[in-house]
């Protein structure tokens, strides 16, 4: 028998990722963009389902792929009630809450809907998704605020930071529930993560902007002054958290979330990028040591990784700084269809054993 034969699936607002693999050889790859003006048709983006579905189904046709003949399929999970990591099947429950959008709308929802559909068509084949952003391992004392009735929420870049730290514990000649290690997760949002033994014990909300300022979010903000703008009639609460979470960071001090467009305009001399940019590596770098912290300065290495870790000038600002505290990793990029892959693999070939999604 050959390599198990995995199809991955990730959804995005306007298009969905999809690659096939042999084992963890990738043998094909397409992304999938979606007309505005085509997806404007639909209610919602759960509606998509059945347009998503056959366009995948296309692509399948066209790279010689069929159907029946892919051992599993996995797609990007969404948002869940909050799960420990690892590769979960597909039930009755996870899809109704994703149908439903019980725990948010996001496109993500759509990537167990569009594998279980598929791997029925296939004949009833196995069915995953990995590492979802709800992936919840937090400590009890990283639960909780100085205020009763807040307790911190685990929403991060699991899937990536997952599988970058197991990348990091291998080359390290380690398993990664033998690891201490935090990784840096740059992109669109940050998240740094502490993981201790396999578990990330400690995280930033990502989605909500808590931790370092990104080139979308807001990043954590004094607390009396956000108070005091929030009740100050200045915007409404809609506004408040687009500010937060979608118009913070770069995007509200620059006016762009590009940063290879930032590092344009310190070149041509503007101080003003220059001053946020290295403000964001700046507030980066202390999260790290915080999170360091946390695994008591004992850390067997620090990972970065998102798409900003290509941007060597960015790297180097926050390395500079952390370089005392253990060995650096760099992984640019995100290879989510990988770590999907990844994922199934192990259920596949019995190294892990799939999880129930269940209250």
């Amino acid at each position: 028998m050959g390599l198990p034969k995995i199809l991955a699936i990730n959804p995005g607002s306007t298009s969905t990722k999809i690659a096939y693999f042999e084992g963890e050889k990738e043998c094909w790859r397409e992304t999938q963009r979606y007309d505005v003006d085509v997806l404007k048709r639909f209610g919602s983006i759960i509606e998509q389902e059945g347009f998503r579905f056959e366009e995948i189904k296309r692509a399948l046709q066209a790279h010689g792929t069929k159907l029946e003949e892919i051992d599993a399929f996995v797609g990007r999970g969404g948002l869940l009630h909050p799960i420990p990591a690892g590769t979960y099947c597909v039930n009755e429950l996870m899809l109704e809450e994703m149908r439903s959008c019980k725990y948010g709308v996001h496109a993500s929802n759509l990537g167990a809907l569009l594998a279980y559909r598929l791997a029925k068509g296939a004949g009833d084949k196995p069915c995953f998704i990995v590492d979802p952003v709800v992936v919840d391992e937090l400590c009890n004392e990283a639960r909780l605020s100085g205020f009763p009735e807040i307790n911190r929420k685990s929403i991060f870049h699991a899937l990536n930071q997952k599988a970058t730290a197991r990348r990091a514990a291998k080359e390290l000649g380690k398993k990664y529930e033998e690891s201490r290690l935090v990784v840096a997760h740059l992109g669109g949002g940050i998240s740094v993560g502490a993981h201790l033994y396999g578990k990330v014990i400690d995280v930033n909300n990502a989605l909500d902007g808590e931790g370092p300022f990104s080139p979308e979010r807001a990043g954590t903000l004094p607390a009396g002054q956000l108070v005091n703008y929030c009740y100050s009639g200045q915007c409404t609460l809609e506004e408040m958290l687009r500010k937060l979470t979608g118009q913070g960071g770069l995007v509200a001090h620059l006016g762009t979330n590009d940063v290879p467009e930032v590092e344009r305009r310190i070149a041509a001399g503007d101080s003003k990028a220059e001053l946020v940019y290295s403000a964001m590596a700046y507030q980066v770098a202390k999260a790290i040591a915080e999170y360091s912290a946390v695994l008591s300065g004992q850390v067997d290495a620090i990972v970065i990784t998102g798409s900003i870790a290509y941007s060597n000038k960015f790297v180097d600002l926050i390395t500079k700084r952390i370089s005392f505290i253990a060995p650096i990793f760099v992984y640019p990029g995100e290879d989510e269809m990988l770590a999907l892959a990844q994922g199934a693999l192990r259920v596949l070939v019995g190294e892990e054993e799939a999880k129930v999604y269940a209250y």
